[in-house]
């Protein structure tokens, strides 16, 4: 009976799959298990799924002088890392070892299929925003006018931190901040859980601050998928303060940056920004200020103007004011004379009326008309039942008097 071993078996089966396949094909998949040894190769899985079920899987290799060139290419053009879980376009030739077996022996890769998928995922994350309706939040929110207090999330040991501090602290206008920094890792899968960890910070202070800065520099390229998620983008969308990105790179934005009130390349752009802005508050109030200058001065102006009229025109209107009290003055005298003369008058007439009265009333009077007044012991008679026969009585004439005795009183008859 004839009979092959495992290894000439496998042998035969690379040897028909290198006639059968002799040529490399660009083949799509997903990236999976990527690691590299410390001879610099790179091993892993490619992967195919279907409605999240993996329906095919491919042992892969990168040899290390291959992976030396396609790995700094592949992050420069894409901005990420080549790791596991994102969608590749690779060129690859088929290969069967006896001892691992089938496997695709990678010599090419093409960035612009995966930039491609992660612009797709990208938009995804955006869409999704929109539709919630949260997008465009943090861009709504009014930017302070004077940005003075800001709350930073970033590593404290990355050197775009230190540039970011120095171009606020020296500034050229001399304008005065004050930063606070909220520690936060910013490259690795940790990224975005680290930054909205600071975020909440930030949150439970929010009056303490006007904005915030989220600034990362130094960091490698690779790491700018971290700045993709949407669960970051969420976060940042719906802060209630203004956010400022300044994420250290120069290609198409991130989903962060199209989130953020305000996107800056760098850190220290980020800074150059927020001093710009304290520079326009200062020229507005320096404007201002001018205005109110002007204006005050222009009343000063108006003010001194009227009183040297006032000084030239006072004394006429003055001498003319005097004459014109004392024409009043003039006029009521001679009201009050002719009132006062008015006055005597009457009450010169009343007094002759109440003179008249009196003549017509008084005792001498009546007697010149022949009427008399009779006394008994000083006291004028009214009747004649106080007199008694041989009773002494004066009689006062108007002229003269009569002194008699009582001889006999006759008594007044009365009505019957």
């Amino acid at each position: 009976m004839d009979f092959l071993t495992l290894s000439q078996l496998n042998y035969l089966v690379a040897e028909k799959i290198q006639n059968a396949f002799p040529e490399t094909y660009w083949i799509m998949a997903e990236t999976s298990d990527v690691r590299v040894n410390k001879n610099g190769h790179c091993y892993l899985e490619f992967i195919e799924k279907r409605e999240s079920s993996i329906v095919a899987k491919a042992r892969g290799y990168i040899w290390a002088n291959t992976y030396q060139l396609l790995r700094p290419y592949f992050e420069l053009k894409t901005g990420r890392s080549f790791a596991s879980g994102i969608k590749v376009l690779v060129k690859a030739s088929i290969d069967f070892h006896p001892v691992y077996g089938y496997g695709l022996n990678v010599c090419d890769i093409d960035p612009s299929y995966t930039l491609g998928d992660m612009q797709l995922r990208r938009q995804e994350i955006l869409n999704r925003l929109e539709e919630e309706g949260v997008l465009l939040l943090n861009k709504e929110l009014e930017m302070p006018m004077i940005p003075q207090r800001i709350a930073i999330i970033t590593s404290p040991t990355a050197a775009g931190y230190e540039d970011f501090l120095e171009h606020l602290r020296n500034n050229a206008s001399g304008l005065v901040f004050y930063p606070h920094l909220f520690p936060a890792v910013m490259q690795g899968e940790q990224t975005g859980k680290s930054i909205i960890a600071a975020l909440n910070k930030i949150y439970e202070n929010r009056e303490l601050f006007d904005v915030v800065a989220i600034v990362r520099g130094g960091g490698a390229t690779s790491d700018l998928a971290s700045f993709d998620t949407y669960e970051l983008a969420a976060n940042c969308a719906q802060f209630p303060l203004p956010i400022i990105t300044g994420i250290g790179h120069e290609r198409d934005d991130t989903v962060l940056d199209c989130v953020a009130h305000y996107r800056a390349k760098t850190p220290t752009a980020v800074a150059d920004y927020l001093v710009g802005r304290l520079e326009e508050a200062a020229a507005d109030l320096f404007a201002c200020r001018s205005g109110i200058i002007h204006s005050a001065n222009r009343l000063l102006s108006t003010a001194a103007e009227k009183i040297r009229q006032w000084t030239r025109y006072l004394p006429l209107y003055a001498l003319h004011s005097i004459e014109r009290q004392n024409e009043t003055l003039n006029l009521v005298k001679d009201n009050l004379e002719k009132q006062r003369r008015q006055f005597i008058l009457k009450e010169e007439s009343k007094l002759k009326e109440k003179e008249y009265f009196f003549k017509l009333s008084s005792p001498e009077y009546i007697l010149s008309k022949g009427y008399s007044v009779t006394l008994k012991d000083g006291k004028a008679l009214k009747s004649v039942q106080s007199l008694h026969p041989g009773d002494r009585i004066e009689t006062i004439l108007w002229k003269g008097s009569i002194v008699s005795q009582v001889e006999e009183t006759i008594a007044p008859q009365t009505a019957s």
